[in-house]
């Protein structure tokens, strides 16, 4: 197991479409170990693997907080097949675009098809944080990031903020 570096934007990868996990075997398994070590030692509570430069469709969650007991799910392909017509509108960040924050709305309700680390289909149905950031770490999977649901003013000067830094360091 090992913590990877976290793309961050303006990274043209984290645009990239992840195309699908033809079988869950010992790679993608080392994969999804490699993710929550590196999504713990963030600390976030989803990460999608293109965020670590694998474009695969896999992604990992765990809503925990603090010291409640840990619920890491590993989600190979996952999609979405029904999401309620409630919508919620939360404070949404994310670890490749970091210390910032926007009002993002989302399907309050979701179900998703999946295959779990055995590689048997699976539907899980959620709500609140999990619903939100099963939806967010499905994007990164389609190449969508969270700013693309906020004012193109307000996504412009974000992208603009970071490809300056990025500049700067490199």
């Amino acid at each position: 197991m090992a913590v990877r570096p976290i793309l961050v934007l303006p990274d043209k990868r984290l645009r990239a479409v992840s195309t699908a996990v033809a079988r869950v075997d010992k790679e993608v398994r080392a994969l999804v170990e490699d993710m929550f070590e590196t999504m713990y030692d963030a600390p976030g509570v989803g990460l999608a693997a293109v965020q670590i430069g694998v474009p695969k469709r896999v992604i990992i969650v765990d809503p925990t907080r603090g010291e409640e007991e840990k619920r890491p799910v590993a989600l190979m392909n996952p999609e979405l097949v029904w999401s309620s017509e409630e919508q919620d509108i939360v404070e949404e960040g994310c670890l490749s675009i970091p210390e910032i924050t926007e009002d993002v709305e989302r399907a309050s309700k979701v179900k998703v098809r999946y295959l779990d680390l055995h590689g048997k289909s699976r539907e899980l149905e959620a709500e609140g944080l999990l619903a939100r950031v099963l939806q967010h770490e499905i994007d990164h999977t389609n190449g969508v990031l969270f700013i693309d649901y906020i004012s193109r003013l307000k996504r412009q000067r974000i992208i603009k903020k970071f490809a300056k830094a990025a500049k700067r360091a490199g």
